[in-house]
């Protein structure tokens, strides 16, 4: 077992980036021991037929910096391409209940999985199989089952060619159940903006970066979570262009920046000033703060009016291209100002300061993250930024849009080629012609809707393509036990996690190669394409050898269980998908003729080529084919939340990542930018909330779920650090606290799970006191 440092908590000093991404990367690469196995995939990252990045979705250049990767980039790449091994003495050594009383970090840490196993409840260990009685198997149990009681999930990391071979075979089967990554981050944002404007995605791309007045940040993390958004950020202060940010945190990577390929910047103090204004927003005070910039803009337009000079609205942008702006304004005139401050978290001097930057500004990008989204409200949130972009025409001109920014490097992707459950999303006429499947008509399960299914009884069976799926869900004290209730357990997967320590009935952890390692079907090198988060998709190579000999491709494996499962069809030969990608991209090209027509000539274009965005030609897919403004029913965006208001001992906590991990992968205990070292098992408060309750910084608190008292959701003991974080806030790490997380705290409407605002009470103990989440050990010594 790894033995962690003592925790250390010290107020990290330095801009973002510079030696301290350095040191970060190296010591990554040193302790994963793939020094020299990573070194030539870093330098191919992100280039054109080079490597594609298997950590976030950030848009990759046509003319690539030296270096075009960032620190979490080196990270992922170490993590997938690490010497260190589980094979199967390692399970021949480990039951799986103990197993489950390790850090998720050490699980990981034992290295790839190397050979295909199955669980044996007899002797709890996990044994060796092989891949012909692996499928066999596999297809007999899902040969028994019902269709709708199976679930096809999928991480958002593999590839367009085998996610659009994933959603296949799941119909084929005869479900449309296909959760995905998305469900838990960014459906707020396709359903906010196909309601808005008419399309569920961003509407820039990075030449827009370079042509922009201003950018104005929501609940983005740039430095932890996007870092290689750094440089055209940089770029844009160097030409003097305004950067506004609203965060409840103030974050290092949205402050300063020091950039690790500029020699100059290395050995100097210089770093680079990102935000001009930064304004912390009250947790859950996202829409009231928008309506506030609205409301100022307004005032701003009366008085330009009454004094003769040019309407600060774009009025013949609103008048051609939008509708419902009246009942909107009337909502904006409605609320007064006194109000507007309260739910904001901000001043109204605050407010007008962003709507002064931004009326003067022609050209401006709305750049938002997970922040917005991840709330009871997530998708009036989404709509409201649209509401800021439409009243000055910032949508479908250059150097103006709207920018979501999203997580795993193919999430956006494989929503495109057909990972959804519903089935008016994809084009069921074309797959019953070209492939002879029969699209069901029934809507499938999302995630939170697979979890009530695992509750209840009605999902038997659960797939996964990748991904840590009982980490990432809410409410996990619920969902493990109902998650081992399983008839059928399937994991493809690339390193040991959680999810794989909770089997079913019948369970098989089915090792794949990384999308880094050379995947060579009959001897052939073959090639994989990614769409990024401004819609652009390329094409990329393997470039390491695979890390072991049994190894098998994500779509091998999906294709091996196809055929042990599924009557042969004369009209979709899975054995010559399997054997040749370029095969399969024909079929997307043949499925979504508009978007992927010539795909296997156009992903090797520089740069890639953008899918078609109607909204970025100022054409709006909506039922009365224009852009919708919308009037929001309430500011108060977690109305559960609301009951418990008067409550002054409830604070709104919202769950973040630290510096070294990415979505659930751990990759150390370093959260730099926070200064927390060698520990997770910590609660960030405001300085007053915590005198004000009676309690000490460095104390060990139990944090309770404050609503729904009839189930007992409790996290801890964590510790008490003083931070710089709005009064009624709180925030502590994901996944930890996902089990304070109810299942139906989430969305309207598009049921993510509303994780960036969580009422919570919290209660001294005792360090070793109180139920730790999901009996997640302990994050290492503390002080």
């Amino acid at each position: 077992m790894l033995i962690h440092p003592k925790a250390r908590f010290r107020p990290y000093k330095n801009a973002s980036g510079g030696w301290g991404s350095a040191f970060s990367v190296m010591t990554i690469l040193g302790r994963e021991r793939a020094i020299a196995r990573s070194t030539g995939a870093l330098l191919k990252l992100n280039k054109h037929a080079g490597v594609g990045c298997v950590s976030c979705a950030w848009a990759k250049p046509g003319n690539p910096h030296a270096m075009e990767f960032c620190e979490n980039g080196a990270k992922a790449t170490a993590w997938e391409l690490t010497t260190l091994q589980a094979g199967p003495e390692f399970f021949a050594a480990h039951t799986v209940s103990e197993l489950r009383n390790w850090p998720d970090f050490d699980l990981e840490q034992k290295g790839r999985l190397t050979e295909p196993l199955r669980y044996d409840a007899v002797t709890d260990k996990y044994l060796p199989t092989t891949w012909p009685t692996a499928y066999e198997q596999i297809g007999g149990q899902l040969r028994g089952m019902d269709p709708d009681s199976v679930v096809f999930y999928a991480s958002g990391r593999a590839s367009l060619e085998t996610s659009f071979t994933w959603q296949m075979l799941a119909r084929a089967y005869g479900t449309n159940n296909l959760p995905d990554s998305s469900n838990m981050c960014h459906e707020s944002t396709s359903v906010g903006l196909q309601a808005s404007i008419g399309v569920p995605v961003g509407t820039v791309t990075l030449d827009d970066f370079e042509q922009t007045d201003c950018l104005i940040f929501f609940g983005q993390n740039v430095g932890s979570n996007s870092p290689r958004m750094l440089h055209p950020l940089q770029e844009a202060r160097k030409r003097g262009v305004p950067i506004i940010t609203f965060n409840p945190l103030r974050e290092r990577g949205s402050e300063r920046f020091v950039n690790p390929q500029s020699p100059v910047e290395m050995i100097t103090p210089k770093a680079t000033a990102i935000s001009t204004q930064y304004h912390q927003v009250a947790i859950g005070g996202d829409s009231a703060a928008l309506l506030g910039i609205t409301k100022a803009l307004l005032e701003l337009d009366d008085t330009e009016l009454a004094e003769g000079r040019p309407s600060v609205l774009d009025h013949d942008f609103i008048a051609q291209h939008t509708e419902g702006l009246d009942d909107y304004l009337a909502c904006v005139r409605r609320h007064q100002w006194p109000t507007l401050e309260q739910r904001s978290g901000l001043s109204r001097g605050a407010l007008e300061a962003v709507a002064k930057v931004y009326a003067r500004s022609e050209r401006v990008i709305l750049v938002y993250g997970m922040g917005l989204t991840q709330h009871r409200h997530g998708v009036q949130n989404v709509q409201m930024v649209v509401n800021l972009a439409l009243l000055r025409g910032n949508i479908g001109k250059p150097g103006a849009g709207l920018c979501p920014v999203r997580g795993h490097s193919n999430v956006q992707g494989q929503r495109t080629v057909g990972i959804s459950e519903d089935p008016s999303k994809v084009p069921a006429g074309r797959f019953a012609e070209l492939f002879g499947v029969k699209v069901p008509e029934k809507k499938g399960l999302a995630t939170v809707d697979a979890c009530k299914g695992m509750l209840d009884g009605s999902v038997r069976g659960f797939i996964s393509l990748g991904g840590n799926f009982i980490r990432a869900v809410p409410d996990t004290s619920r969902m493990e036990p109902a998650w081992q209730n399983l008839h059928l357990n399937v994991q493809i997967a690339t390193k040991l996690n959680r999810s794989h320590l909770l089997p079913g009935a019948h369970s098989w952890l089915l090792p794949c190669l990384g999308r880094i390692e050379i995947d060579r079907q009959n001897g052939v090198a073959q090639a994989h394409s990614t769409e990024d988060s401004t819609g652009c998709i390329h094409g990329w190579w393997g470039h390491a050898e695979p890390a072991g000999e049994h190894l098998r491709s994500e779509t091998a494996i999906i294709t091996g269980i196809a055929q042990a499962t599924l009557a042969p069809n004369p009209q979709l030969d899975w054995q010559a998908w399997s054997q040749d990608y370029s095969l399969i991209r024909s079929a997307i090209a043949a499925s979504l003729p508009d978007a992927f027509h010539d795909m296997n000539r156009r992903m090797w274009d520089k740069g890639g080529f953008h899918r078609p965005i109607a909204a970025c030609q100022r054409q709006w897919n909506t039922p009365s084919k224009k852009a919708q403004f919308f009037t929001p029913l309430t500011l108060a965006e977690d109305d559960d939340v609301l009951v418990g208001g008067l409550r002054r001992d409830v604070l709104q906590l919202m769950t973040i990542r630290s510096n070294d991990q990415f979505n659930t992968t751990i990759y150390g205990y370093e959260d730099r930018f926070r200064g927390v070292s060698g520990t997770r098992s910590v609660v960030f408060m405001n300085r007053s909330d915590i005198f004000r309750l009676g309690f000490e910084p460095g104390q060990w608190l139990q944090l309770t779920t404050a609503i729904e008292p009839e189930v007992v959701r409790s996290v801890g003991p964590l510790q008490i650090l003083a931070y710089d974080i709005p009064q009624g806030c709180c925030a502590a790490y994901y996944p930890e606290c996902n089990a304070l997380v109810p299942l139906w705290h989430h969305a309207e409407k598009s049921k993510v799970p509303a994780s960036k605002s969580v009422p919570v009470t919290l209660k001294r103990v005792e360090r070793g006191e109180g139920q730790v989440a999901c009996e997640m050990p302990s994050a290492g010594l503390v002080a």
